[in-house]
């Protein structure tokens, strides 16, 4: 998997319906650093 396009994806979709960080983590159960890291992963 590519992980810098999954989270330009995660990042595109919260943006698209207007959400936080912090109300993505809500929905999901996680922290929000958490998403943080989704949407600026680096690759290896």
């Amino acid at each position: 998997m590519d992980q810098v396009k999954i989270g330009q994806f995660i990042k595109a979709v919260r943006k698209e319906k207007n959400l936080t960080q912090r109300e993505v983590a809500e929905k999901l159960l996680i922290s929000e650093k958490t998403v943080s890291k989704w949407e600026t992963a680096c690759p290896k």
